[in-house]
């Protein structure tokens, strides 16, 4: 029985072998994305550039005259918004095309060239706030009744009239706006030295085999089957970066000092209020969550514990959290192997969904290998008007498989909200984002749990999503914890240095962790941890992570309950399928409520909790002692 599940999971050959390439050209065409679909070339890309250049440059002839009459409103509303779709391709393209290697001078100077148009289009932009706030909602809404073109945009509207406790005069505001070009500079930083120049280790392997800690090196061998190894690579990892751990301070304290300058700049009560302010996403869901999950640590400990006596280790220690939690059990795929599983998990969401998704990944959306210099981690973009595109870093472990089916979730949202939508209400908000990334990997988890009954293949298939739960919900709550007291430091005048941060993630992870308690040692060194994390540059980005995994838990579950057919439409599918195709033309915590989910209660994180539960009572089974 288990030969017959172990042969229906593992590729024939062991792609993670030979994965990963010395240089980009060394990678099969059909594994890359195709942004030739964006520009057929980089000529046509500088000759688009330079007409976007002219169109921003006339922009501010526009100013001062929003209020002259709807046809005016609206003349102007539709110029704005084909650059900014006309931008959005640009960006992308040169962005992409960076990420391919990053090491490359000529698409880092095209990205830098974008970042530096984006600039000036704030810039040429930043009248349209303070003069749409100057008409008011009465005269907004009378134009609209006017005019029956500015119906598509009152949804953007009513959002820029909410901004009028914290927009400054259009003179201001240009100033501000001309300030952003300093904002990235700790990100941009981070950046490059990060996946650039940073000088990784290299160690010798129990094998013999002499590999290069990279991040996808860490990633790829941090879950070995020997401890020995996994000391190894923690060891070598982390010390290297500790290294550099003043360095990260200072890139991480700039960008935190952007997020400051914004809070109050904009009159805002904290950061955290900015930050949330554009999804109108209470701070009451933030702050609960953190509650949340300190109230229901024990269920972490208990996940700890039960990962103590799978393993058969004296004491779980973080060095062990990524080792397979069974070890005769390893999964391997090729990309192929890995779409075909991606597709049939998400059956219940539609044949149509399932058709495009597939469609889309035989035609250019998806880059999946790594290699020399390309981007670290994953990520789904969109370009309107075109298809989504997604990057990866494909081992063939189940891990990226699980990645596949959350990056195409992001490009499924994308492309239905693209597909249903006009440009201005066509993008939606991250708190709303996650949801479609990780509902995708719940139905993989119970898809590939229904295909097989054998105790070892079992064990490590809910072992992986226990994995998933804890790295998604507890391990993304204590990144939002971080975030948050690290901008309260800001905020009370306090420097962010990189001694004071580890001392600050340190005690975070060993609290999180029950160090104290003995449920899983810390090493003092991975107090250096933060220093990996790009998230902190994005401004409280991580926590939807975690609101996302116990929304999408809960949809998941009533759309399995219904069927999972993908011919029968059910009502579950439906109202979801809906909320992916509303975009931004309604707020996320609205649009959840649309899909079946109240985010303002703690009734959807009780109940991943008690999904998370009911994994561990089937584990603790599976291991009893036979009587």
């Amino acid at each position: 029985m288990f030969r017959q599940c172990f042969l229906l999971f593992m590729a024939a050959s062991l792609l993670t072998v030979a994965a990963f390439a010395e240089d980009r050209a060394e990678v099969p065409e059909k594994y890359k994305w195709h942004t030739a679909d964006i520009y057929p070339s980089v000529d046509a890309w500088n000759k688009a550039k330079e007409d976007l250049a002219g169109r921003i440059a006339r922009v501010p002839e526009l100013q001062g005259k929003l209020g002259e009459s709807p046809d005016r409103l609206f003349s102007t509303l539709s110029c704005v918004m084909d650059l900014e779709k006309d931008f959005g391709r640009l960006q992308g393209f040169a962005s992409m095309n960076f990420d391919e290697d990053t090491r490359v001078s000529k698409t880092a100077e095209m990205k830098q060239s974008a970042e530096e148009l984006a600039v000036k289009f704030s810039t040429a932009i930043s009248f349209m706030r303070p003069e749409i706030l100057a008409l008011g909602k009465a005269k907004v809404d009378d134009y609209a009744k006017a005019d029956s073109r500015l119906a598509p945009y009152a949804v953007w509207l009513d959002d820029i009239l909410r901004y009028e406790d914290h927009t400054l005069s259009p003179a201001e505001e240009k100033i501000v706006a001309r300030a952003d070009m300093m904002a990235e500079a700790g990100a941009n930083v981070f950046e490059v030295f990060n996946n650039a120049e940073l000088p990784y280790p290299e160690i010798t392997l129990s094998s013999g085999e002499k590999v290069r800690l990279d991040a996808q090196g860490y990633m790829r061998y941090r879950g070995s089957n020997n401890r020995e190894d996994r000391d190894k690579v923690f060891k070598a990892f982390w010390s290297k970066r500790k290294e550099f751990e003043r360095t990260f301070g200072t890139t991480l304290n700039e960008r935190v000092k952007a997020h400051v300058f914004e809070k109050e700049v904009h009159k805002y009560d904290s950061c955290l209020s900015a930050a949330l302010f554009d999804a109108n996403i209470p701070k009451s869901i933030y702050t609960q969550l953190l509650a949340d999950v300190h109230t229901n640590l024990p269920t972490l400990h208990r996940y700890l514990k039960l990962r103590q006596r799978i393993m058969g280790v004296d004491q779980l220690r973080y060095e062990d959290l990524y080792a397979p939690i069974v070890k005769e059990v390893e999964l391997h795929y090729t990309p192929e192997e890995a779409t075909e599983l991606v597709l049939k998990a998400v059956e219940p969401l539609g044949q149509e969904y399932v058709n495009t998704l597939k469609k889309g990944c035989e035609e250019g959306w998806v880059d999946y290998m790594p290699s020399l210099g390309k981007k670290s981690g994953a990520y789904s973009t969109n370009v309107y008007g075109l298809h989504p595109f997604q990057l990866l870093n494909f081992n063939g472990l189940y891990d990226d498989v699980s990645t596949l089916a959350h990056e195409s979730g992001h490009s499924m949202h994308s492309f239905l909200s693209s597909k249903n939508q006009p440009y201005v209400t066509h993008d939606y908000k991250t708190f709303v984002a996650e949801v479609a990334s990780t509902l995708n990997e719940n139905l993989l988890f119970h898809y590939m749990l229904g295909q097989c009954k054998d105790k070892d293949t079992r064990l490590f298939l809910l072992g992986s999503y226990l994995d998933v739960l804890r790295g998604t919900l507890f391990r993304q709550v204590l990144f939002a914890e971080f975030e948050l007291r690290i901008h309260e430091m800001a905020e009370s005048g306090d420097s962010l240095t990189g001694e004071k941060l580890s001392k600050l993630y340190l005690g975070l992870l060993k609290t999180y962790y029950g160090d104290e308690a003995g449920v899983c040692k810390i090493d003092d060194l991975y107090g250096v941890e933060w220093d990996y994390i790009p998230h902190f540059y994005y401004d409280f980005y991580v926590y939807q992570y975690a609101t996302s995994i116990v929304a999408s838990s809960q949809i998941s579950a009533n759309i399995r309950a219904e069927g999972s057919s993908a011919t029968v439409e059910t009502a579950s599918r439906k109202a979801y399928l809906n909320m992916l195709s509303s975009g931004s033309s309604k707020y996320p915590v609205d649009l959840l409520k649309g899909a079946g989910v109240d985010m303002e209660t703690s009734g959807p994180f009780n109940a991943a909790i008690k999904e998370m539960n009911a994994i561990m009572d089937e584990m603790e089974k599976l291991v009893a002692p036979s009587k």
